[in-house]
């Protein structure tokens, strides 16, 4: 995956996968987040230890400081980090955290259990 820039559309030529400090894991999380343009809830489709990946079909401004707020290991506790939205394209945009959340180094291959929001829906039918 290559990133693109918003308005010109051409390819840089490093993967974001190699940009990265720590990995990132497929995710499945509704969460709230605050912009310049306000507060919003959408998708994080995918989270690691230094960022994550919000889907979204909203335009937000690269560069801009953003806080997040969503659970993540159980569903009664959130969390919440601020970082800087670093990419954007036609699925949603991509931020980097100010401070790593340590809980979510991935550690001998392995990541830590997370929430997921099929898991809210099969706890609520029990």
């Amino acid at each position: 995956m290559f990133p693109e820039s918003a308005e010109q559309g051409e390819r840089q030529m490093t993967p974001v996968s190699e940009q990265r400090q720590y990995s990132r894991r497929t995710s499945y999380i509704i969460a709230e987040y605050t912009i310049l343009e306000g507060t919003f809830r959408d998708i994080i489709k995918n989270i690691g230890a230094g960022g994550l990946f919000i889907k979204t079909y909203r335009k937000v401004a690269v560069g801009q400081p953003i806080t997040v707020r969503f659970p993540l290991f159980n569903f009664d506790q959130t969390v919440e980090v601020t970082g800087r939205v670093v990419r954007r394209d036609q699925d949603g945009f991509a931020v980097t955290f100010h401070e790593t959340i340590e809980g979510l180094v991935c550690k001998e291959g392995h990541f830590p259990e997370i929430v997921h929001e099929s898991d809210r829906l099969i706890k609520n039918d029990v």
